[in-house]
């Protein structure tokens, strides 16, 4: 038997090696029509990485990028993060796992039968009060404000609580290899300098400085859908700033102020170690950009050249930093790369069930594990990796079953200038559509899918071993039901642990990071101590360490772990059991 098992891990890692290689052999896509603006791409990386950290750009002063893409670049928060547009919730919820699947049924290998729980909301992640914006407060790296009665969904008490997003927060990790980003696909594949919609807005987004004259420039980067995703969130009056503020004023604001001001950085920090303090995000912009962007005397609408080109440099700068973060050296990369051993027996069989009768790789394709790459975007055509009812622009974009279509509509949306997300929209099934997610360190990403409504990976393969929970009104290819017993869908959850990167697992670089404050919901419903937000509520507060290049000593908590309460005896990272060392603002 034993010597039967080798000879079969022998084929197995010659033929799955050539049907599926490593991410090692698929170049990080570069965006195109950037040159002109970078000066130095070291420089460019630092900014990013310090503007992806930092708290001090949200609007409070302790929201970052990074609040909702710490742990393994998804958010491991587990109180306050419902959200239902559409139906009353319990405010300012803890779950536990007794809470999930939200939809569960008395027989889970069928979606017909009984339903024992159907929980519509959706496990978002926690961001902004709802407040005015009044004016910047550099002194403070925060803005000014006031409240706003938010009496109907995120409030408890006559105290407004942070607001949630109504989708769950995908890892940032590897998503540069993504044509499009979001769940939706709104931010496109092709960066205008302002806002995620691509080619939606036809304006002149760069203010360019030549011969003594200001003048407006078109901005079309393709390949930078990370720099169309990273202009949402920091104007964006749920996720991270006070209503009303717009790019120019927080560019007032951020522009003046030293990177990280409030967190420690790791002396060893691969990208951060021995920044200056004497850095402003100015100085570090004009290291990094051409100066014809941010070197005009003078302005425009009582704002500098720098401060009107803000959300350009911040785009790239965060499409450099998280080009970077690309995880590449799983148990996976190794067995495709030529190694019989780097998988189990156990992991073996699930990557046979994943490509073989289960046809997973028919969404999760190619070394990226999805078919919503760039990679399966130049692949398309017949027996090409781009294939499936929303092949084109739309590829990787399918509707899974795991809610009812006119919940939440999806790809079949509309961007903010009115045009469809869909490349495509009168394709089938385009209502309800959502893009493929990697699976590369899906251990550590949960909860699962669009509304976070899956703990675990066993019930996610639950969920697609009885054909999704909703599948009227069309499904993708090949979801229907498996029919797999309990160690078939062992062997592939097995098989997506080994999906899984030490560097990730133990935060080591390029995955290390500044120390960062999170709010994990309102533990005591006290007024804020802060005059000004006398309707918002204290946020408890908990500390997530930074890291240097060498990493952590113990692996990240699973959500399941988290859910569970294992781990807060210091064996997991980030169990959300350790106090902030900085001071909070409120």
């Amino acid at each position: 038997m034993f010597q039967r098992l080798s000879l079969c891990s022998l084929f197995c890692a010659t033929f799955f090696a050539q049907a599926q290689p490593s991410l090692k052999t698929i170049a990080v896509p570069q965006p195109t029509n950037t040159n002109q603006y970078i000066r130095n791409r070291q420089a460019l990386t630092i900014l990013g990485k310090a503007l992806f950290w930092d708290m001090q750009l949200g609007s409070d002063g302790r929201t970052a990028c990074a609040t909702c893409h710490f742990h393994a670049g998804a958010d491991h928060r587990s109180q306050n993060q419902l959200a239902n547009p559409n139906f009353a919730f319990p405010a300012n919820a803890t779950l536990t796992s007794f809470d999930f699947p939200f939809h569960a049924l008395s027989d889970p290998t069928s979606n017909n039968s009984r339903v024992l729980r159907d929980n519509s909301s959706i496990y978002g992640s926690a961001g902004s009060f709802r407040r005015r914006f009044t004016a910047i407060n550099p002194a403070s790296g925060s803005d000014d404000g006031f409240d706003l009665s938010d009496i109907t969904a995120f409030s408890l008490d006559g105290l407004n609580l942070r607001q949630v997003t109504t989708r769950n927060a995908p890892s940032v990790i590897n998503a540069v290899f993504n044509a499009r980003n979001f769940w939706d696909g709104r931010a496109r594949n092709t960066f205008n300098g302002a806002n995620p919609f691509g080619l939606s807005d036809t304006r002149l987004n760069a203010l360019a400085y030549r011969n003594n004259t200001l003048s407006d420039e078109l901005v079309n980067a393709t390949n930078a859908s990370l720099a169309s995703q990273s202009v949402g969130p920091p104007a964006n009056n749920v996720e991270m700033a006070y209503d009303g503020l717009a790019w120019p004023a927080l560019a007032q604001r951020m522009l003046a102020l030293r990177p990280l001001a409030t967190q420690r950085v790791a002396a060893d920090d691969s990208v951060l170690a021995g920044l200056p303090t004497d850095l402003t995000y100015l100085s570090l912009v004009q290291q990094a950009f051409a100066p014809e962007y941010w070197q005009a005397p003078q302005g425009r609408d009582g704002f500098t050249q720098a401060q009107l080109n803000f959300a350009l440099f911040f785009g790239l700068a965060l499409q450099q930093y998280q080009s970077t973060l690309v995880s590449d050296d799983s148990p996976f990369d190794r067995f495709a790369s030529g190694d019989p051993t780097a998988m189990t027996q156990q992991q073996i069989a699930g990557l046979n069930l994943f490509r073989g009768r289960a046809q997973c790789d028919t969404c999760h394709t190619g070394p990226e594990f999805t078919q919503a790459s760039i990679g399966a975007l130049l692949n398309n055509g017949p027996g090409q990796r781009g294939r499936g009812p929303n092949a084109g622009l739309d590829t990787g974009f399918f509707r899974t079953g795991v809610s009812l279509r006119e919940a939440d509509l999806g790809l079949g949306g509309v961007d903010d200038f009115g045009k469809t997300l869909a490349q495509n929209p009168n394709a089938p099934n385009v209502i309800g559509a959502f893009k493929t997610p990697g699976l590369r360190n899906v251990e550590f990403t949960g909860p699962y899918f669009h509304n976070g409504g899956q703990a675990s990976l066993e019930q996610v393969v639950e969920f697609y071993n009885r054909g999704g929970d909703f599948p009227a009104g069309g499904l993708g290819p090949n979801i229907r039901r498996l029919n797999l017993n309990a160690n078939d869908q062992a062997a592939l959850v097995a098989f997506m642990k080994a999906l899984s990167d030490d560097r990730v697992r133990f935060q080591r670089a390029p995955f290390d990071h500044p120390e960062l404050c999170v709010s994990n919901g309102h533990s005591a419903l006290a007024q804020t101590s802060d005059p000004r937000f006398t309707l918002s509520a204290t946020d408890n507060w908990v500390g997530i360490p930074a890291t240097g290049k060498d990493g952590a000593s113990v692996p990240l908590q699973t959500f399941s772990e988290l859910l569970d309460g294992i781990g807060t005896d210091g064996t997991r990272a980030h169990s959300l059991s350790q106090a902030c060392a900085i001071i909070p603002a409120n």
